[in-house]
C-alpha cells in the first residue's frame, strides 16, 4: 500500500507539472498547484482503494488520475478579461 501512495503522489505530481507547463498563465503559483496535484492523486486513490478493496494497483492510479486532474481543473482562471454587460433598460 506504501508503493500504491507514492505512485500516486508521484502520478499527481507529474500531472501538476504537466498543467504547470502547458497553462502556466491560467494557473496561479507552482506550489499551491504542485500540491493540489499530490492531494487529489493520493484522495483519488484512497477513495479508489475503499471501494474497490485492494486487488490491484491500476485503478487506484487511474482514480488518482481522474481525481487529481479534477482537482486541478478547478485551479484554472479564465483565459481572457471577463466581460460584463449591463442588462438593458
Amino acid at each position: 500500500m506504501i508503493l500504491e501512495a507514492f505512485g500516486s503522489a508521484v502520478l499527481g505530481v507529474l500531472l501538476a507539472w504537466a498543467a504547470l507547463h502547458r497553462l502556466s498563465h491560467r494557473l496561479p503559483t507552482r506550489p499551491l498547484v504542485l500540491s493540489t496535484g499530490v492531494a487529489g492523486a493520493l484522495f483519488g486513490d484512497f477513495v479508489t482503494h475503499s471501494a474497490l478493496g485492494s486487488g490491484s494497483a491500476l485503478p487506484g492510479l487511474l482514480g488518482a488520475a481522474v481525481v487529481s486532474a479534477a482537482s486541478l481543473s478547478l485551479l484554472l482562471r479564465p483565459a481572457g478579461r471577463l466581460r460584463r454587460r449591463s442588462a438593458p433598460a
